[in-house]
């Protein structure tokens, strides 16, 4: 499975504790992570700069569901199952 451009809802919904440029601290779940386009593209896509685990993440049906709606859904209860 390719992700669906313009969807970015691991770029939203999730966590991610590691640095981002222009977020230091990580990125809090439920906050649009800065590097995003108004497009919903990465500005940091293939960049040495992309936290490893962005570049960890490979889209499939049981994380990102068949549509974006199915993606926020799936990532908001994988969130909040794996939240310490």
């Amino acid at each position: 499975m390719e992700c669906r451009i313009g969807c970015a809802a691991c770029c939203i919904v999730v966590s991610i504790s590691s640095p981002i440029p222009g977020m230091p601290e990580g990125k809090p779940a439920g906050v649009r992570c800065v590097q995003l386009t108004e497009d919903n593209r990465c500005r940091l896509f293939g960049s040495p700069e992309r936290p490893a685990v962005c570049g960890s993440l490979r889209a499939s049906v049981d994380m990102c569901g068949r549509s974006n709606e199915e993606a926020y859904a799936i990532l908001a209860e994988l969130e909040k199952a794996t939240k310490p």
